[in-house]
């Protein structure tokens, strides 16, 4: 295989939504500590603004972009071929970006947005780079989660909301889901060099549901949630501990907040609902046959 870094010893990291907020602060920081970090982008322009912001905060040339939209299983797919034809190994997977939709959307696939980005996008994407994580000497998946997951169910009759759709429902349910798949995954790599752990990272000012179809909602609901929440930076720091620490190597499975394991809403803790939901997410997103 080729590999990106030209023959650097450098641990390589994997940073979806990069572009903005946590993504990015997380990014700076992990580039300032000497990893070569992959920024995974949905928008050319706004990934390249981010990248040069990147390098310029961090002081490092060890940052590549690369195109990923985590609402399309084609581009995840693409994104996964090339960049394990790239990279021999991937040492940190860092599931970063959320979407947050006031009104019903649906993903290129027909996922409602928030389940179909926020967990069915970051499932496929890192059953699909499983390999280059095995090859790491201690690979590792972190997972942002919320503190929204204790107010979630995964609505199994109706988990695209085509019936009965809110915001809350919707977006508790995708965080619920993403500590779920944190559960499930964690015992399906039981002995192997991989762990995963997810976390809560508070609340934080991002540009999480800025989106095409609602910006002038989301920034009026950052406009007056700024007095209350943290900056990005504060926001990234579980999310760098889990990447980076000593403290946590084979640590698995677990859910953190400020850098401590926490303890989730009982329905995160329901291993045959985190297995039910590993089925119906292998099925959505096409990995075993319906």
């Amino acid at each position: 295989m080729n590999n990106s870094k030209e023959g650097s010893d450098l641990k390589t990291v994997l940073v979806t939504g990069a572009n903005s907020g946590m993504g990015l602060a997380t990014s700076v920081e992990l580039a300032k500590r000497g990893y070569y970090v992959i920024m995974a982008c949905r928008d050319d322009v706004r990934g390249q603004k981010a990248i040069e912001e990147a390098r310029r905060q961090s002081g490092s040339n060890h940052l590549e972009l690369r195109k990923l939209d985590l609402a399309s299983l084609e581009s995840i797919s693409n994104f996964a071929v090339q960049f394990r034809y790239s990279f021999n190994q991937l040492d940190v997977l860092i599931n970063n970006a959320g979407l947050l939709a006031v009104k019903r959307t649906v993903t290129n696939d027909g996922f409602e947005s928030m389940m179909g980005v926020n967990h069915l996008g970051h499932f496929l994407l890192t059953n699909l780079l499983l390999e280059p994580l095995r090859a790491a000497e201690q690979g590792r998946i972190v997972t942002v989660s919320s503190s929204a997951h204790k107010a979630g169910t995964i609505y199994f009759e109706d988990p695209h909301l085509i019936q009965k759709y809110s915001i809350v429902k919707g977006y508790a349910q995708s965080k619920l889901a993403n500590i779920l798949f944190t559960l499930e995954i964690s015992e399906r790599l039981n002995g192997s060099n991989v762990t995963a752990n997810c976390l809560d990272p508070g609340p934080v000012s991002t540009n999480i549901g800025i989106s095409r179809s609602n910006r002038l909602w989301g920034e009026l609901f950052h406009a007056l949630m700024k007095p209350f929440v943290s900056s990005s930076l504060k926001g990234a720091q579980t999310a760098i501990y889990l990447a980076t620490s000593p403290e946590v190597v084979g640590v698995t499975g677990q859910y953190f907040h400020k850098q401590r394991i926490s303890k989730p809403s009982e329905a995160a803790r329901d291993k045959r609902l985190a297995s039910r939901l590993w089925e119906w997410s292998e099925r959505e997103v096409g990995l075993i046959t319906k």
